[in-house]
């Protein structure tokens, strides 16, 4: 037992010997069998003279077989140290991007081609990780682009946008759910702007307040975002927050030229662990961009409500040029507003109303004041002419993005059901619902204002006239129309 303990351990140690040791070994092993050859030959020779080589030459040969294998030795072994210095640097290399079981695992092994079989093994491995990686990485940035152009063709406002942006981010840092809060006027709370990650709608109602001290406050007064690995206690007080804001969270802070409008949010993980440094300084780069882009809608809805004022100054202004139609743009928006609530039509519908009341007729400003004006009937000519007016005042609003669904109601607003209106001849379905209600309400109007060459009509008169007009214009609003104005006389009369 004792004496084979030692041959298991010899030869357990060359089997896992590193190469070196292993050729070193090997190579003496291999040079003895010459070496005994050799000496055979010399021992023969002295012995029966037979090899036809004196003895000069038999040690001049055999002391170049001799030096032949110490340079041959030499040589191999500078190459095969030259392979283990590349699998050192190969073993160091990886310890770099290995994980510490892997390296404890190189580290143990001690043969040097075990190692680069490994080694290969771990970087194939590793490659085909990488591949995965970027063919996932190129399915998300295709489906991210696919979002933000669908956003930007679509986007009516700056809602869509921000709800694609948030979607996006959210997804991206692997949050449950993401929030964009807006500042209120009195800037001490916030009313939630868009959600992600939840199908419920009560957070539309919900009012945040910034309390003095709080974590909020301090995150809005440094204007720099935050990691939070704790509930804020002022999400946690709003009894419908409670379950949406839970940590870990980052805060990044909406905020454009030192002025704040409010804070990103991206709350609770899909996976273990908290946030890190480097995503929060990503949610805070896209919250900067996110409030340069609210900041720049603001300017815009400024501008363009701007501009709606200004032209319907200039509305009111043609308007006022006719002592007879004077009112009549304001007239015709309560008649429209009074039937659209009679029908039932939702807050926007109402509004579109009444400001396609209040502009309906802004296209006359581009016809002559001699033809507005005249006292009695015009000819064809100046008839042809005042045709025109629902399409310039379609050319004044187009170019405005927020006036373009007025569009169809000021071109169409003098359309008749037979197809006799002007300037399209459109029939039946093809003048939209909002259009039919803006020719009835000026109609009605026009009916009963006085002109310069009638009087105008008694309400009952009016409505006779409404009614005989049924292959013209809608009697299902008439209908609703004559409904709401009486019940409005009742209520004045009461």
């Amino acid at each position: 037992m004792s004496h084979n303990r030692p041959k298991e351990k010899i030869g357990g140690s060359i089997e896992h010997a590193s190469i070196l040791r292993k050729f070193t070994i090997l190579f003496l092993l291999m040079s003895v069998i010459p070496m005994v050859v050799l000496y055979y030959f010399y021992i023969q020779i002295q012995d029966y003279g037979s090899v036809q080589l004196t003895p000069s030459e038999f040690n001049l040969t055999l002391t170049f077989i001799v030096l032949g294998i110490i340079v041959g030795y030499a040589s191999m072994r500078g190459v095969l140290e030259q392979l283990v210095k590349m699998t050192d640097a190969n073993r160091k290399a990886l310890e770099s991007i290995l994980s510490p079981e892997k390296i404890r695992e190189l580290s143990q092994e001690k043969n040097e081609i075990a190692v680069l079989a490994h080694s290969f093994t771990v970087i194939t491995e590793r490659l085909e990780e990488n591949i995965r990686s970027l063919e996932l990485a190129r399915k998300t940035l295709h489906s991210v682009m696919s979002k933000v152009g669908q956003g930007i063709s679509n986007m009516q406002n700056i809602d869509t946008f921000l709800e694609l942006i948030l979607e996006t981010v959210t997804e991206g840092l692997t949050g449950k759910m993401g929030t964009i809060l807006l500042l209120n006027d009195d800037k001490n709370s916030f009313f939630i702007k868009t959600v992600y990650g939840t199908d419920l709608n009560t957070w539309k109602q919900i009012k945040i307040e910034i309390k003095e001290k709080s974590t909020l406050r301090s995150i809005l007064d440094a204007k720099k975002p935050l990691l939070l690995s704790e509930d804020i206690s002022d999400f946690q007080e709003v009894k419908e927050c409670a379950r949406w804001f839970k940590a870990p969270m980052i805060c990044a802070p909406l905020v454009v030229k030192e002025k704040v409008l409010g804070l990103v949010i991206v709350s609770g993980r899909r996976m273990p662990g908290g946030f890190e440094e480097n995503e929060m300084g990503l949610l805070a780069n896209v919250a900067s961009q996110t409030a340069v882009s609210i900041e720049n809608s603001h300017l815009n809805e400024d501008m363009e409500k701007t501009y709606f004022e200004t032209i319907s100054a200039l509305a009111l202004a043609v308007d006022a040029k006719d002592k007879y139609s004077r009112g009549h743009l304001d007239r015709v928006a309560k008649h429209c507003v009074l039937i659209a609530k009679k029908l039932g039509l939702e807050e926007g519908d109402i509004q579109t109303l009444r400001d396609a009341a209040r502009l309906h007729d802004l296209g006359k400003i581009g016809i002559p004041d001699e033809v507005l004006q005249k006292k009695g009937p015009l000819n064809h000519q100046e008839w042809l002419l005042m045709r025109k007016h629902p399409e310039i005042g379609e050319s004044i609003i187009k170019p405005i993005r927020s006036l373009s669904h007025l569009c169809d109601i000021v071109r169409h607003h003098h359309e008749k059901l037979d197809g006799s209106g002007y300037p399209d001849g459109l029939k039946g379905d093809e003048i939209m619902p909002l259009a039919r209600i803006t020719t009835i309400a000026d109609i009605y109007d026009a009916l009963t204002s006085d002109r310069p060459y009638r009087p105008k009509m008694a309400q009952k008169e009016a409505y006779e006239q409404l009614r005989n007009m049924e292959d013209k214009i809608d009697q299902d609003i008439v209908g609703a129309f004559i409904d709401a104005l009486n019940e409005q006389n009742d209520q004045n009369n009461a």
